[in-house]
């Protein structure tokens, strides 16, 4: 019998790989065509890899993040791989997910990505959707929600950072070339970011 922080990576992986061409797609426009590719190949093998029997969300994100780091190729896999690592760091041994643990694993996956990509938001990356997402998330359980309300709310801000990354020039990454050119094309990495929220959010609702 799997463990829940199985069955909900195994839903992230599956909605990245029904949306791999979609993300490649947008990828093409101002990329080098391979963001959905290189996810997918990525989250097969988390969903080949990661334990079903294990509880343990920490040691689930870990080997998340190392198989993230071995298989996905571009700048996502060092990001993501990074970001789940990350956050593996501040569930070690949780079982359940608080509300307060989703909010400083968040914060920690933000802040490796930072680290690891020397990017801050109004670039044009992930980080457009997650740290508006970290915001709202922060906003609504210190007002006393709880977590799917939290869920529900970053959700939201994330669809709004994609949306936000049409309207700006990329700063970093290959899409930088494009300079003013990649205005009005949404970021590859924002859009996986949020259907990753997306899952996390279904799924606690369950």
């Amino acid at each position: 019998m799997s463990t829940r922080v199985y069955d909900c990576l195994k839903a992230i992986g599956e909605k990245i790989i029904e949306n791999k061409d979609f993300l490649t797609d947008l990828d093409r426009e101002i990329g080098d065509a391979d963001h959905g590719v290189n996810m997918a190949r990525g989250f097969q093998s988390v969903i080949e890899k990661v334990s079903q029997e294990d509880p343990d969300i920490g040691a689930a994100l870990k080997k998340t993040g190392m198989t993230l780091l071995s298989t996905v190729g571009g700048a996502s896999g060092p990001l993501y791989g990074t970001a789940y690592m990350e956050a593996a760091k501040v569930l070690a041994g949780k079982q359940v997910l608080e509300p307060e643990d989703f909010k400083a694993a968040l914060e920690a996956a933000i802040a490796g990505i930072q680290k690891r990509g020397k990017a801050e938001k109004g670039e044009k990356t992930m980080l457009d959707s997650l740290i508006p997402a970290l915001e709202a998330y922060t906003d609504k359980i210190e007002a006393g929600a709880g977590l799917f309300e939290g869920l529900d709310a970053a959700c939201k801000a994330a669809n709004e950072g994609i949306e936000f990354t049409k309207t700006i020039a990329a700063t970093k990454g290959r899409a930088s070339y494009l300079g003013d050119r990649s205005i009005g094309h949404q970021d590859p990495g924002a859009t996986s970011a949020t259907m990753t929220l997306e899952v996390i959010r279904d799924f606690v609702k369950g």
